[in-house]
């Protein structure tokens, strides 16, 4: 079976569904997508008080305020904020007040304390405020029964902070979802443990675990299953209860000892397409168990992996979550490099790019090689090269994918 990238795409993105939501207490659910109107069951703020430390006032009795003719007010009391006190501004004097405490009848204005001497007992009062200076006025940046939030929002700190102030210690969301990663291959070992002939450490649990956990998932990972048959079956079963999403590494090309795919190949309900692009030419895509828990058998070459991940699984994570859009948005910008790339496959290139005053500039890291972990390391994004462009030249306008939400 042969697809297009854009094919494979659309057959995972057919099959995955956004997970149930669920309530969630706030703190767990930053980063999560909002899946309920929020309408405040309060006002903000809840009553008149003071922004900046002072003296609430009449303003009408500091009409004649000046330096050289300060107004002298009789100071009847004190209020700090939390503190609700029995004072009332008659005119003609003063109350001392702190920021965020409320403003005692009769008051109209605040007096910053720079305005003043600082006096406890009398104050003297150098300038007359504007009428409302200095007070935040109930309800003047949401009003109870107004809705503060829409569903759909991605939920960052700024949206935590008005629910926090509204009173919501849980909200309705869409969970991240459960991953689990599992490596395959008879030549691999853990890190940490001393090498022996023709093995090499796992590095693609790590970066799946790593790519899944960025992209908001739950990880768990399971590390290494060598290649016996019954070995890997029997761990993705035991797995399936706290997966929502399965990510197995290697196995999957067309050699005599890649058991994923001969494995899975038997249960009719993965596919395992040679994908029209490079890296990541074998893949596999399908679901397991009776719960149908979507599972993606990516290659075992590191680059391979990475890519895929980029191309098809990160999408299929924010489906699951309902962000959107699944995929990241391409930007155009030019390469300082030129390059061949294969007929008919979408090429996708290890690049160190930087935005500035001319737009993207990309270079290429390191070789086209599946098996380079060195460039990529350094690569913040992929120039994406189309199916039916051969040769790229230094110069030429490129789409690329940045990686990194902090470049540029």
């Amino acid at each position: 079976m042969r697809r297009s990238v854009d094919e494979h795409l659309e057959a995972v993105l057919g099959r995955v569904t956004a997970l149930p939501p669920f309530d969630q207490p706030l703190m767990e659910a930053v980063g999560l997508v909002l899946c309920e109107d929020i309408v405040s069951g309060v006002s903000l703020p809840g009553f008149d008080n003071s922004a900046m430390d002072g003296y609430a006032v009449q303003a009408a009795d500091l009409a004649d305020a000046s330096d050289e003719n300060p107004i002298r007010l009789p100071v009847v009391g004190e209020i700090r904020a939390g503190r609700v006190e029995p004072i009332v501004v008659t005119p003609g004097t003063a109350v001392r007040i702190m920021t965020g405490a409320q403003l005692p009848r009769g008051a109209d204005s605040v007096v910053p304390v720079e305005w003043t001497d600082g006096g406890t007992v009398d104050v003297h009062i150098k300038q007359q405020p504007p009428l409302g200076a200095s007070v935040r006025q109930a309800g003047e940046d949401v009003t109870a029964g107004e809705q503060v939030l829409d569903q759909g929002v991605v939920l960052g700190p700024r949206q935590i902070a008005v629910l926090a102030a509204v009173g919501r210690g849980r909200v309705k969301v869409r969970p991240r979802p459960r991953v689990v990663v599992i490596s395959t291959g008879a030549e691999l070992q853990e890190l940490g443990t001393r090498l022996g002939e023709g093995q090499i450490y796992d590095s693609n649990s790590y970066t799946m675990a790593a790519c899944a956990r960025d992209a908001g998932a739950v990880v768990y990972r399971v590390g290494i299953v060598d290649d016996d048959p019954k070995r890997i079956m029997d761990t993705l079963y035991d797995q399936l209860g706290r997966a929502d999403l399965v990510i197995t590494t290697g196995g999957v090309s067309m050699g005599a000892y890649d058991v994923v795919k001969e494995e899975l190949s038997k249960l009719g309900t993965v596919d395992f397409p040679q994908v029209a692009m490079q890296p990541g030419k074998p893949q596999g895509f399908g679901v397991i168990g009776a719960d149908d828990v979507p599972i993606f058998t990516l290659p075992g070459n590191p680059v391979s992996a990475y890519v895929s991940f980029e191309v098809f699984v990160r999408p299929a994570l924010r489906k699951m979550m309902g962000q959107m859009p699944y995929r990241r948005s391409p930007v155009r910008g030019v390469t300082l490099d030129g390059f061949s790339s294969p007929a008919g496959k979408r090429q996708f290139v290890r690049a160190a790019a930087t935005s500035g005053d001319q737009g993207w500039m990309a270079s290429t890291v390191g070789g086209h090689g599946s098996h380079l972990l060195g460039g990529l390391s350094r690569a913040n994004a992929l120039i994406v090269v189309p199916e039916d462009v051969t040769a790229v030249r230094a110069g030429d306008q490129v789409e690329l994918l940045i990686l990194d939400e902090e470049t540029g």
